[in-house]
């Protein structure tokens, strides 16, 4: 069985970008950035990034979204939407 690891795409002042974490290892983490802070990347965007970085979704594996303002404990503060999807090397791809 493939190991598992965490996707997560996030925005910033610079836009969106994707990238598969990597722990307990020196390997530069997998990163695609979409040059843009909107809209949102699409689902289909996201799989393609996935794709091109060597990794797709886990079967049944939804996206999931949250939120963290950039100043803590600040309602007033702007948020960062960080999504996340648990994935897998992509098949016939060896990590």
């Amino acid at each position: 069985m493939a190991p598992e690891f965490t996707a997560q795409m996030s925005t910033s002042d610079h836009g969106w970008r994707l990238y598969v974490v990597l722990l307990n290892t020196f390997d530069v983490w997998p990163e695609h950035d979409f040059g843009r802070a909107a809209p949102v990347p699409t689902f289909t965007e996201r799989a393609a990034a996935l794709t091109a970085l060597g990794y797709e979704p886990v079967p049944g594996a939804e996206w999931e979204w949250c939120e963290t303002p950039d100043i803590p404990n600040d309602p007033a503060s702007p948020v960062c939407l960080i999504a996340t999807v648990r994935v897998r090397s992509c098949v016939g791809v060896d990590r």
